[in-house]
C-alpha cells in the first residue's frame, strides 16, 4: 500500500487540488444563490430566457429586445 502511495503520489496531490476548486466554485456558486444573486452576465437584451428572470417574475420585464 505504502509502495502505490509512493509511486502515486503526483496524481493524488494533483487529484487533491483539483477537487478543493471544484468544491469552492460549488460553495461560492452556492452562497451567490442563497443571497439571491444572478449568474447570468446580465445582458437581458440579447438573452433567449429573458423571460425567465427573477425580475420578470415579479412583474418586471428587464428585456428591451427589440423586435
Amino acid at each position: 500500500m505504502i509502495v502505490w502511495l509512493a509511486q502515486n503520489i503526483g496524481t493524488i496531490i494533483i487529484l487533491m487540488g483539483l477537487i478543493a476548486i471544484v468544491a469552492a466554485i460549488v460553495y461560492v456558486l452556492i452562497k451567490d444563490k442563497k443571497q439571491g444573486k444572478s449568474t447570468c452576465g446580465g445582458n437581458c437584451a440579447h438573452c433567449k430566457m429573458c423571460t425567465a428572470c427573477k425580475g420578470a417574475k415579479n412583474g418586471e420585464n428587464k428585456c428591451k429586445k427589440t423586435t
